[in-house]
């Protein structure tokens, strides 16, 4: 029954594309497309999968979290990553060892539970969701997954709202990593806004999420030709490491 009540949005956006098509106003048809997904991914994420999550994995073991979102995902859509885009996030994170992560896109908490377990003990992620309900049981499921508050924390705004009273929370530290899985027609002002208010660590890597959908282009297109500030790194399944050459001036060594 549930794969049914998800297809209906899916055969809508079909039906819409088709006779979007036809017109001559693209930049419509992908606000049409986009404003669907993001209900369809929404409505999935907060009413089955943090249901399945919750009740059916071992509360206060992040792996057992994960292993259950994966399960899930096999038989059922979802907005998260999944564990190949995963694996991937783990290896980035484990190569960084960052102590300041900021996450744009909390979903239901499936990337921000990865990220946490693999944070050195002084680490910090700072996850940011639009959408309050979705935030409410992001949160809940990291801390089913054992984190402590103190080791997290999520934001229930929009991406530049965070952006801008990011400092009240990170205090003189830039952020290490960066991972934007929120609306890509974003990526581009949000990563422009952390470089304007000097966010960034010196070598901070910025993961960027379905980078080869229309909506990110205008950031590649950016970076690309940046090269003196950015360098474009390992894509896997639209997931796209960068790294930013243009943060904070590295502190004095004592």
């Amino acid at each position: 029954m549930s794969l049914l009540v998800f297809s209906v949005p899916l055969l809508l956006v079909v039906a819409v594309m088709k006779a979007l098509s036809r017109s001559p106003l693209s930049a419509l048809r992908r606000q049409v497309y986009s404003g669907i997904l993001k209900l369809s991914h929404r409505k999935v994420c907060v009413s089955s999968t943090h249901a399945f999550v919750f009740s059916n994995c071992t509360h206060g073991q992040a792996q057992s979290v994960l292993l259950t979102f994966d399960l899930y995902s096999t038989t059922h859509a979802s907005s998260n990553i999944g564990p190949q885009k995963g694996a991937f996030l783990d290896e980035i994170v484990a190569r960084e060892a960052p102590l300041r992560v900021l996450e744009l896109g909390t979903h239901c908490g499936y990337a921000s539970v990865r990220i946490l377990r693999l944070l050195p003990p002084s680490g910090k992620l700072l996850t940011v969701e639009l959408d309050p309900l979705t935030a409410d049981r992001g949160e809940e499921i990291i801390l089913v997954a054992g984190f402590k508050n103190q080791q997290f924390q999520v934001l229930t705004c929009s991406s530049a709202e965070a952006i801008s009273s990011l400092r009240s929370h990170t205090g003189n530290d830039g952020l290490d990593l960066v991972l934007m899985d929120h609306d890509p027609e974003l990526y581009l002002q949000d990563l422009l806004a952390l470089q304007r208010g000097n966010l960034l660590s010196s070598s901070c890597v910025v993961l960027i999420n379905r980078a080869l959908t229309p909506g990110a282009r205008d950031l590649l297109e950016h970076v690309t030709a940046r090269p003196q500030s950015f360098s474009v790194g390992r894509q896997l399944h639209g997931l796209m490491e960068i790294r930013c050459h243009t943060g904070m001036s590295p502190k004095p060594q004592n």
